[in-house]
């Protein structure tokens, strides 16, 4: 069998697992309308309902997926989170009411475990030199996954706003075929570590994840860093509507557009960047940069302009892979997968605070009576976050590496 053939597989995992986030955005506001009635500014805060209700799941399940990927493997783990994906996508598709979209929120997050298990499998076969930018592989996944779930979700749409799901359902199940025949098993009895619940619920596991050398504190810079960066899905489709007048199909361009540039950053930049920054100062790099987009963002009126400036903004994240090598570097093999899973739960906590915080204050900006009109205030709390993340991790002690 070829080796690049399970990292083929891993890689299509992300794409389809990022997916599920980007190809309900373009339609996200129209479903809901459509659904329940009402303006979009009330579609943003069932929209903020939903996202939220995908990331607790997330955030509940991540280290206990994590912790049975470590225990029995990889393969088994993402093979039956697909399998369920594909099932939750039909029932997204024929939801009627709003409580059933939500169920399927709910089981979504879940599955959305699929993730922090795909870059514990690539954390097994990467050297300690390699982690950095074999994790930038995985970021650049996502954003093309990012690019295609919101392409799908914008084409698409103009045969239905279902149409979508269908779609997702079908590479989610086709990919679990074909990961069937491709993914060998990565984790061996040297590396097996015995299931314990008490390190499978998400406080257990930040305690013990937090536990190891300059860790702790990386922890809590990735949670503001995640409320922060978290404004693009919570808020762009309401924003490109509000600000620039934007369709679902524009909102779809510009989201690809987005995950395009995130896709070569992280896919082909980030070694380079890597090579010549370190690892320590490509993250203060990357939220340098994070912090000129959000502030921008926050006035620009020109859609135009902004579709522009986007390749630039995208730079920013170089931040998240190199963050993740560190602790990926400082934790045993034993831990990858109870590690990615307690990032998991802390990113998955991030879009349970960022979707409700940003959109109520996306809707006291546009609603009528606002005090005045700024669809982008959000992007300028979220400039404030990432000073703040700056200065907790240029305090930090870096931690020891230990693989």
């Amino acid at each position: 069998m070829s080796k690049k053939l399970p990292i083929i597989f891993i890689l299509l995992t992300v794409v389809i697992d990022s997916m599920g986030i980007g190809l309900i955005m373009p339609v996200m506001p129209d479903l809901i309308r459509d659904i329940r009635g009402g303006d979009l500014a009330n579609a943003a805060i069932w929209g903020g309902i939903l996202a939220t209700s995908f990331a607790f799941m997330q955030f509940l399940f991540g280290p206990f997926i994590g912790s049975l990927s470590d225990t029995f493997g990889r393969r088994p783990v993402m093979l039956t989170a697909l399998f369920v994906m594909s099932l939750d996508y039909l029932v997204m598709a024929v939801a009627g009411t709003m409580w059933l979209l939500l169920v399927g929120r709910l089981v979504g997050g879940i599955t959305a475990a699929t993730q922090p298990t795909a870059s514990a499998y690539m954390a097994d076969i990467s050297t300690p030199e390699e982690k950095s930018a074999n994790f930038g592989l995985i970021g650049a996944a996502f954003g093309l996954g990012f690019v295609l779930g919101p392409l799908i979700g914008g084409l698409l749409a103009g045969f239905g706003l279902r149409a979508p799901f269908y779609a997702a359902a079908v590479l989610a199940f086709a990919n679990m075929v074909f990961g069937y025949f491709a993914l060998p098993e990565t984790v061996t009895d040297r590396i097996r570590r015995p299931f314990e619940w008490r390190r499978a619920n998400p406080l257990g596991a930040f305690k013990n994840i937090g536990a190891i050398p300059g860790v702790s504190g990386l922890l809590v810079v990735s949670l503001l860093y995640g409320v922060a960066f978290f404004v693009y899905p919570a808020i762009w489709a309401y924003f490109g509507q509000a600000r620039f007048g934007w369709g679902p199909g524009m909102i779809g361009v510009s989201l690809a557009l987005f995950g395009v540039s995130i896709a070569v950053v992280q896919g082909v930049l980030i070694r380079p960047i890597l090579r010549l920054l370190g690892d320590r100062n490509a993250v203060i790099f990357g939220m340098a940069v994070d912090i000129v987009a959000f502030v921008f963002l926050g006035f620009v009126q020109n859609g135009m302009l902004a579709l522009i400036v986007t390749p630039i903004t995208a730079l920013g994240s170089i931040s998240g892979p190199a963050m993740q090598g560190i602790m990926s570097r400082a934790a045993s093999d034993d831990q990858q997968g109870e590690l990615q899973g307690t990032l998991t739960s802390i990113n998955a906590v991030a879009t349970i605070i960022a979707p409700l915080m940003m959109t109520q204050i996306f809707w006291f900006f546009t609603t009528e009576g606002a005090p005045f009109m700024l669809p982008g205030a959000p992007f300028l709390l979220s400039a404030i976050l990432i000073a703040v993340c700056i200065l907790v991790f240029v305090w930090l002690r870096p931690p020891e590496k230990t693989t």
